[in-house]
């Protein structure tokens, strides 16, 4: 049917569907393995900007957790107050992100004929990392706020 002489090479191939699937893995285990590494950064990234956000909060309140100390807060109490803040500074940050996440799913499928979904395991998971992000980024600023001389915090300006 192609007229090909016994000497020449095949014009021809046969692909079949697993050899379609292979190279779909192939293909999305790259992206995902390459989505992997950047959203890690960006969680580093994120807490680091978390922890810089929360050591000026205590810098800026110095006085305040003085006058706390002073008045009978407790080590723990101030350790707890510092990571729930940060806790919540992450946790709105996630919800900000999973909002957008929504509203592009939404304007793809509205735009495209993809469908999309927002499965709520998901939103779970990434609301969990968020706010594990926060505990972990408000340790140190938090420990360190707890650990103030309460006559030394008073004092400062």
């Amino acid at each position: 049917r192609r007229k090909l002489k016994p000497e020449e090479k095949d014009n021809f191939g046969v692909i079949t569907p697993s050899a379609v699937n292979n190279l779909r893995e192939r293909i999305f285990g790259t992206i995902q393995l390459v989505s992997i590494g950047v959203t890690s950064i960006a969680l580093v990234v994120g807490a680091i900007v978390i922890m810089n956000i929360m050591l000026v909060s205590v810098t800026e309140r110095t006085k305040e957790i003085g006058i706390r100390k002073s008045l009978g807060a407790r080590r723990a109490d101030i350790l707890k107050q510092f990571l729930a803040e940060s806790i919540a500074l992450a946790l709105s940050g996630g919800a900000l992100g999973v909002s957008i996440a929504y509203a592009l799913s939404k304007l793809v499928a509205a735009l495209t004929p993809i469908p999309t979904a927002l499965p709520l395991i998901a939103v779970a998971v990434a609301l969990l990392v968020s706010g594990g992000v926060g505990l972990v980024a408000g340790v140190y600023p938090a420990w360190r706020a707890a650990n103030l001389d309460p006559i030394a915090a008073m004092r400062s300006d």
